[in-house]
């Protein structure tokens, strides 16, 4: 009789941005295969009340350091408890504690990998050593932890996080009630980002950009919509009043509806220096067909097909309006034809995460 999979999740972050949608996400297509979720978490954390509606099984954690034993030994009893075969970590400080208590208890441990930057490579940094497999989110971040982080090319493999396609599929609004809803006129050009206000999504530079744009075409009606939370509001509120942008620069604050902004908006915007794995919001938009201007953080690349979006420099808002500028100037605000590669859906996303699950449970 084939084994049950049981996954505990772990993620130390409070926050709600791609990392804690895609481990949400994840979950949910998962366990509609077959596999029993479970995530243990910090008890303020965003990500424990979105699992919750989602009746996902959830344990409060302190994780308060790579040392904390007492969150060790509660994972090690959950572990024990609920039956878990494999504990999938995702964040620095949950991966410490979580990967020991997983290797401690006997059973499999996963270690995903979101962001881009380097992990500093020593010899007391041995953690991701110890895992048993590897996620990472981009091709640019396995190649890396393979060539610093001393990560056998077996064990690890680039899944991009995976976009709900009849969620993110552009005949499904009416792109007019859409703009209704979002208060925006039909004869303006609509240019928006969607991401969590953290300094390396470099806000600033998507400002400097409206600016720059704005004096560049003084006769286009040209408005942009900042969508997202987190601790960068009041700087980014600031720069906007500093640029007397008050009227052209709209603050939206975090939406839920996201493939209805989307659909309303011309021009989707990606000015992150860092970081970055295979971004989910870029995706999001190519599925949604839209014109993408992205700079080149992390793996933002892999999703490059046939020029289907502007690929830019990073830290410069004049690569941006450059990329932003081609659009505008061959009045190309309307997209026909596939822009991204079904690889990226959330079905084959998920059907290989639990293939791997499966083959690492074979060889316990």
């Amino acid at each position: 009789m084939k084994k049950t999979v049981k996954v505990l999740h772990t993620e130390w972050s409070d926050g709600w941005g791609g990392q804690e949608i895609r481990i949400i996400n994840e979950m949910i297509a998962v366990r509609k295969l077959g596999v029993d979720v479970f995530l243990a978490c910090r008890e303020h954390a965003m990500i424990k009340h979105k699992a919750i509606e989602h009746n996902i099984k959830v344990f409060s954690m302190p994780f308060k350091g790579n040392a904390d034993l007492k969150t060790l030994f509660k994972i090690r009893k959950i572990v024990k408890e609920y039956g878990i075969n494999i504990v999938n970590t995702h964040s620095g400080k949950d991966t410490w504690v979580g990967g020991l208590a997983a290797k401690s208890s006997g059973v499999k441990f996963i270690r995903t990998r979101h962001l881009s930057n380097r992990i500093r490579s020593s010899r007391t940094n041995f953690i991701n050593e110890l895992a048993d497999y590897i996620f990472t989110t981009g091709e640019s971040v396995k190649t890396d932890m393979i060539k610093y982080n001393r990560i056998k090319p077996e064990l690890i493999e680039s899944i991009p996080t995976g976009i709900d396609t009849n969620l993110f599929y552009p005949k499904k609004y009416n792109r007019s009630k859409c703009r209704e809803q979002f208060h925006l006129k039909k004869s303006e050009i609509i240019i928006g980002i969607v991401a969590v206000l953290r300094q390396f999504k470099r806000h600033d530079l998507f400002i400097e950009m409206a600016k720059q744009l704005i004096n560049k075409y003084p006769d286009k009606k040209l408005k942009f919509l900042i969508a997202g939370d987190g601790p960068g509001k009041e700087k980014i509120n600031k720069l906007i009043l500093d640029y007397n942008l008050s009227n052209n620069v709209v603050m939206l604050g975090y939406i839920e509806h996201v493939p209805e902004l989307l659909s309303a908006i011309d021009i989707f915007v990606l000015s992150s220096d860092s970081k970055e794995g295979v971004p989910q919001s870029v995706m999001q938009a190519l599925f949604m067909k839209k014109f993408v201007v992205a700079t080149s953080s992390g793996s933002t690349k892999d999703l490059l097909n046939n020029n289907n979006f502007q690929l830019v420099g990073v830290n410069s808002s004049l690569e941006l309006v450059k990329g932003v500028s081609n659009y505008i100037d061959n009045d190309k605000i309307n997209v026909t034809g596939p822009l991204i590669d079904e690889k990226f859906s959330l079905d084959l996303m998920s059907k290989k995460i639990v293939d791997i699950y499966n083959k690492l449970l074979i060889q316990h």
